[in-house]
């Protein structure tokens, strides 16, 4: 069930940046969640993009665009290493999507929301960390 979500002003990302930052950034949350690239996997990361409209994002500082990423994922399912690699790599993705340099890095934060087991549901059923790692595993050889 990774989810990742970009909410950034409008006009901020590049016209590349923009047309590839969604799908970018749920290939870098599946790597660093450690699911399989398969279909079924890529289809279950669901990637969005909230631009706001001007003057809906500012600091008490200046109005450079700052870039917020949302990333869920379940419970135990990304190591404290891999939360700080998925942190990195997303970051380094909206800045170039963005067409800025690591010199820009705190303008982009990462937060990482971990849903608890038993709070997640799919196709009109619970669907708990257990079974997705089952999933990723594919069928059993004895079954």
């Amino acid at each position: 069930m990774p989810m990742i979500r970009l909410t950034a002003p409008a006009g901020a990302l590049t016209e590349e940046g923009r047309d590839s930052i969604q799908r970018d950034l749920a290939a870098v949350l599946l790597r660093w969640e450690g699911a399989p690239d398969t279909a079924f996997f890529r289809a279950q990361a669901w990637s969005y993009l909230v631009e706001l409209p001007e003057g809906a994002q500012t600091t008490a500082e200046d109005d450079a665009p700052r870039f917020l990423v949302e990333v869920t994922v379940p419970q135990g399912a990304v190591s404290e290493r891999r939360k700080a690699g998925l942190v990195e790599e997303a970051t380094k993705t909206v800045l170039s999507a963005a067409g800025l340099t690591a010199d820009d890095a705190l303008r982009v934060w990462v937060l990482v929301h971990e849903q608890p087991d038993g709070t997640w549901g799919a196709g009109g059923s619970v669907i708990r960390y257990a079974d997705l790692v089952a999933l990723a595993k594919g069928p059993r050889a004895d079954a």
